[in-house]
């Protein structure tokens, strides 16, 4: 599939057929999600992938699939035959920039600008939602909103963050979400040329 393709048909799918994930396809999904930039290579990000049914079950619960469910969305989340839980450790990035090659001349660590851990975890969720629509399978991104259970839940250190759920399966035919109203900003309300 060409890249603009994949790019365009790319969108949070909220129902999944009944029909499974080849490994192959999954390996190569994760594969692709552990090649995104990382600031200073620290390479900080997890994922968790998750088959089983019940525990699938509980983590539709987590993340308020019931909530879903009364307002016309079918249970996607505990459907789906695989849940990717992308995780991130700032811990890992305040190790890695205190090394010898990234510490500062003073022996401090750099004062970060913006918390690189989470825009890394960002660039790893985007390339499993491209990953996805690449193997011709569909994907949605759900939030939990109790990180402790959902680490209790799955056996997730304490120094990690899991950022959601993603859902993966084969499309199905499902209710669009209500945002799509909304509709896309135009371009000229969103590049900035030279200057805001």
């Amino acid at each position: 599939m060409e890249f603009d393709q994949v790019v365009t048909r790319r969108r949070m799918t909220r129902n999944f057929a009944d029909l499974p994930i080849s490994a192959d396809q999954l390996e190569r999904i994760l594969d692709h999600a552990r090649r995104g930039p990382s600031a200073g290579f620290t390479q900080g990000q997890d994922f968790v992938v998750v088959t089983d049914l019940e525990v699938k079950r509980a983590i539709a619960e987590l993340c308020g699939e019931q909530g879903y469910v009364e307002v016309g969305f079918s249970p996607f989340i505990s459907r789906a035959p695989v849940l990717i839980i992308p995780c991130t450790s700032e811990a890992a990035y305040h190790r890695r920039y205190q090394e010898p090659d990234k510490i500062q001349d003073d022996g401090t660590e750099i004062e970060w600008p913006v918390p690189f851990w989470y825009m890394d975890a960002g660039c790893a969720v985007m390339l499993v939602l491209l990953s996805v629509v690449n193997e011709g399978l569909a994907a949605g991104f759900v939030g939990v909103w109790d990180l402790n259970r959902l680490r209790e839940l799955l056996g997730i250190p304490a120094e990690v963050t899991p950022m959601g759920v993603i859902p993966i399966g084969h499309p199905a035919p499902d209710k669009p979400s209500p945002s799509l109203k909304r509709g896309h900003r135009s371009k000229d309300q969103v590049v900035h040329q030279e200057h805001w």
